[in-house]
């Protein structure tokens, strides 16, 4: 996924409901939004056909209905979006994102040490899977 397609939160929603179940019609799609969200299933149509065209997801036909999977992960769409917020908010100064969000949301003990962790290893040049 280029790093210039944006998702709207809408977007992001219909991408989940593919991402937990890999392909998915309309019909699917539809069920799994409803939970949430009081729309049509001819609007989620199109929104899948817009996510389409931004190359985020392709479809194959199955007798009359488009079988629809994602082109792009989960990671990818966080990264990407991350980011475009790093640069259009923070102007790229990962410092002040950081500051920001420690500043501006609940963070639990766990949470600190899992950041400091990712600093550390981040520091020795080592990796790991995060813990979320």
């Amino acid at each position: 996924m280029p790093e210039s397609i944006p998702l709207t939160d809408l977007q992001i929603e219909l991408m989940r409901a593919l991402w937990s179940k890999d392909e998915a019609t309309v019909v699917e799609v539809h069920q799994e939004i409803s939970k949430q969200r009081d729309l049509a299933q001819g609007t989620i149509a199109t929104l899948l056909n817009r996510l389409e065209k931004k190359g985020a997801i392709t479809h194959r036909t199955e007798g009359r209905q488009f079988v629809y999977r994602a082109l792009v992960s989960e990671a990818e769409v966080r990264r990407s979006m991350l980011a475009q917020v790093a640069d259009r908010l923070f102007g790229g100064d990962v410092p002040l994102l950081i500051h920001q969000l420690l500043a501006e949301r609940e963070v639990s003990p766990g949470d600190l040490a899992e950041v400091k962790a990712l600093i550390a290893e981040r520091e020795t040049g080592t990796k790991r899977k995060p813990a979320k």
